[in-house]
């Protein structure tokens, strides 16, 4: 599956580059490519290059060098993506764009009619991250992605960085993830066991 090819694109992925680990990394592009075989699936059009670069800085506030003590991790992020779109010379109202997807992304479900970008991130982070909708992705298409950017110790760094945050930020939506199970859901994620 192709990424798009736009100065924003390569942008985006060097930054994600440079600031996550490789897990985190991995976790990001995997991101863009599950939404965007969970498009092609349901016939949902959507802007490539911003759902992208939301997926690649979905989780840049997690990064050390992002991290706010006071914001939730998807708040911070959305605020950095609103920078680098306007940095991109993106008009305000789309660097508004990309930060409303990331924060929509811990946020209660959004249909595909309403914001088809933030849909897709919301689902392919939920399928990456607790394995929600197995069924919507084809062994044969877990196998591809999972080949080109694999998973590695992510579960257990993911879980690390919602109890950082969790810890620091008692009111945030990590922090309510990981009250309703979050880490054990985290754990049994069936994307694991394609991975080993």
């Amino acid at each position: 599956m192709a990424f798009p090819q736009t100065p924003a694109a390569g942008a985006a992925l060097a930054v994600a580059t440079r600031f996550y680990t490789p897990a985190l990394l991995n976790h990001c592009v995997r991101s863009y490519l599950w939404g965007a075989t969970y498009a092609a699936a349901h016939h949902i059009d959507f802007d490539a290059e911003l759902y992208y670069v939301a997926a690649l800085l979905h989780d840049i506030a997690l990064t050390e060098p992002f991290d706010c003590h006071r914001l939730p991790f998807e708040v911070a992020g959305g605020d950095l993506a609103w920078v680098f779109g306007v940095a991109a010379g993106w008009p305000s109202a789309r660097a508004d764009r990309a930060a409303e997807i990331i924060v929509l992304h811990m946020r209660d479900d959004v249909a595909a009619a309403d914001d088809p970008e933030a849909h897709l991130l919301q689902v392919a982070t939920a399928w990456d991250v607790v394995g929600r909708r197995p069924a919507e992705f084809s062994p044969e298409v877990r196998a591809e992605v999972l080949a080109s950017y694999p998973r590695g110790e992510f579960g257990a760094e993911f879980t690390e960085c919602f109890r950082d945050q969790a810890e620091r930020k008692p009111a945030s939506a990590a922090a309510a993830s990981l009250a309703n199970d979050g880490a054990a859901r985290i754990a049994a994620n069936p994307l694991d066991s394609w991975d080993r």
